[in-house]
């Protein structure tokens, strides 16, 4: 493994939209170079997390090296397998900054995705080779001529320079390969210069600690060495060093251009940093440049629905973050939910798949809060605070600016869907940027929208717009000026924290009253009445009221002089606003969701 000169070595990684058919494709390319036994061969090998074999998506990017013959010379082939959500794009980047060349495949069917684009522009700014591949020939609706046209059009492709292959049969995948020794160019470097690796990825064995991924750019690194991280200003003894083919396969040393992983017997969470420099310590390389870090564009407060499990979830989430450094969090206190996390994600996909991995590997049953974005503030002090939860904003008379993030979003669709989909952007306070047509049936339409617009369920209204044809990808352009309100959520006259959100001034009657009415549905009822409701600061802008239950207290009373009723009924007010003023109001966790579910609702 270690004698493969740096001239056969290919670094790759392949992009695409969501279920084109890359963990397909890198089944076959593992199949076919003979890394995996065929009797331990089964679909999405790479996906080797219970929650991305159940879903059918690839989560985390993974590496795999493959050894593959050529005539008579032997080449090492260290591929990446990419997940395809706009959500994912953090672990996309982070895999071409470590490549040389990309499979960008394409669907023979669905065509080019917007996501398709969006990884396609990603890989060229890296100055990556793109080997261009469409992927399902032997579909019986497949349209690989069409196809290739629109990646011409879209992408500036040549149809000639474009690979046709069928992942799932092996149909063309022979001929992949060698586009991949042809076309992807040899890492550069040095195996005689310093020590100088790139920290591409990590993950915690609760045995082992934190396994690094890494990228050798110069040098070599070799078991028994000691090696120091720049960023984390720390320095350890290499235990293991070695590669994934798919399995840890250890080895005595890696070298300039390879990738693999490295054992350090580091049992402290926070002295991994992915996009950090491993080098010698003394005189160390220079240090790489690093990733940008990632824009957390969702938040929501994560509580355990019992409060002893407070320290458990602390535990899980610290655990994931080495393996996920894309979402952060940080611990808050809620009136009603009592001690949690507020966690940062890069989208609502990642917030649902990180609330699935901390209920089934940490076994925490988890209360969500209603996701919100981030808003700037410019106090009338000339102070600018980020605003994570509507707690977080300052009343409205030292409020001097409110702005909202815009996202630039690329919608590709039917052309006959055009219309359809305008309506709900500009429902949405979209703004038209353009209209492209990049084939006779399909468009790209470009909008700015607010992100709160974004997250909520405008992916779910363009599939049923578009009848399941259309995606979406998108983009922070930044944040501009807004109406935007806090609307706060009153119920028996105490505000509840966790059911209050940011909305347009325009927008929050018709929440509010969407709110109250959901509430006064979920909440149980008491021995007294309920008031819920809805305000902006102290002005009430909708109400609902939830009944007392009621002992009839003149049932004894048979007849008789009506003056003995009325004292009945007199003592029993009195009894009722005696206890509405010591009671304390019951909210069922699922209430919490109201916020969300009626925040979707456009009339």
């Amino acid at each position: 493994m270690s004698k493969i000169e740096r001239h056969h070595i290919r670094n790759f990684c392949i992009i695409a939209h969501i279920d084109h058919g890359k963990s397909t494709l890198a089944d076959r390319l593992l199949e076919m170079t003979g890394t995996v036994d065929p009797r331990q061969m089964k679909d999405q090998v790479l996906d080797d997390m219970a929650l991305e074999r159940a879903r059918g998506i690839t989560i985390k990017a993974r590496a795999v090296a493959m050894h593959h013959r050529y005539g008579q010379d032997l080449y090492e082939l260290n591929l990446i397998d990419t997940p395809g959500h706009v959500d994912f794009q953090y672990e996309v980047s982070r895999s071409l900054a470590c490549c040389e060349g990309a499979l960008l495949l394409v669907d023979a069917f669905q065509g080019v995705e917007a996501q398709t684009v969006a990884n396609a522009y990603a890989a060229m700014e890296h100055e990556l080779t793109i080997v261009p591949v469409i992927n399902k020939i032997d579909l019986k609706h497949a349209r690989v001529d069409e196809v290739a046209a629109e990646m011409e059009h879209s992408l500036g492709i040549h149809p000639p320079d474009i690979v046709r292959v069928s992942a799932k049969s092996g149909l063309g995948v022979a001929e992949l390969l060698e586009a991949i020794r042809q076309r992807i160019p040899p890492p550069e470097g040095r195996a005689t210069e310093q020590l100088q690796a790139m920290v591409f990825d990590s993950h915690y064995d609760e045995f082992r600690g934190a396994i690094t991924y890494v990228r050798i750019m110069n040098g070599r690194v070799s078991k028994g060495q000691k090696i120091r991280f720049l960023r984390g200003g720390t320095t350890h003894e290499v235990l293991e060093v070695g590669q994934f083919a798919p399995h840890k396969r250890p080895c005595h040393h890696l070298q300039a251009g390879q990738v693999g992983y490295l054992i350090c017997n580091i049992k402290s969470l926070d002295l991994v940093h992915i996009g950090d420099t491993v080098s010698v310590p003394g005189e160390p390389a220079a240090a790489l440049p690093g990733y940008k870090t990632p824009q957390r564009m969702v938040y929501c407060g994560l509580y355990p629905s019992e409060g002893q499990d407070f320290a458990e979830l602390r535990e899980a989430l610290e655990k994931l973050s080495i393996n996920d450094p894309s979402f952060d969090f940080e611990p808050e206190t809620s009136d009603a939910l009592g001690f949690g996390f507020r966690c940062g994600f890069l989208g609502l996909l990642h917030m649902e798949i990180i609330q699935q991995r901390l209920e089934q590997e940490a076994d925490v049953d988890l209360v969500q809060t209603a996701p919100n974005v981030t808003y700037q503030v410019t106090t009338k002090r000339g102070e600018q605070l980020d605003i994570h939860r509507p707690q977080e904003v300052p009343d409205a008379g030292e409020i001097a600016e409110f702005r909202q993030p815009i996202v630039r979003v690329n919608f590709i669709l039917p052309t006959e869907s055009i219309g359809a989909l305008m309506k709900i952007c500009q429902d949405r306070r979209g703004i038209h940027r353009a209209t492209e047509y990049i084939s006779t049936t399909r468009a790209i339409l470009r909008y700015d929208l607010p992100l709160a617009e974004v997250i909520y369920d405008l992916h779910d209204r363009l599939k049923s717009a578009t009848r399941g044809y259309g995606t979406m990808d998108y983009e922070l352009v930044g944040y501009f000026p807004a109406d935007l309100v806090r609307l706060d959520m009153l119920v028996n006259g105490t505000r509840v924290d966790a059911l209050s959100v940011i909305c347009e001034r325009a927008d929050a009657e018709r929440r509010g009253r969407a709110v109250v009415k959901k509430l006064k549905s979920e909440i149980d009822r008491h021995m007294f009445e309920i008031a819920v409701q809805a305000a902006i600061g102290s002005r009430v802008i909708a109400r609902e009221t939830v009944p007392a239950m009621r002992k009839n207290v003149t049932a004894k009373c048979y007849g008789g002089d009506i003056t003995r009723k009325r004292k009945l009924w007199a003592k029993q007010r009195e009894g009722k606003k005696r206890m509405k003023s010591i009671g304390r109001v019951d909210i069922p966790q699922k209430a919490f969701m109201a916020v969300l579910d009626t925040g979707s609702d456009k009339k």
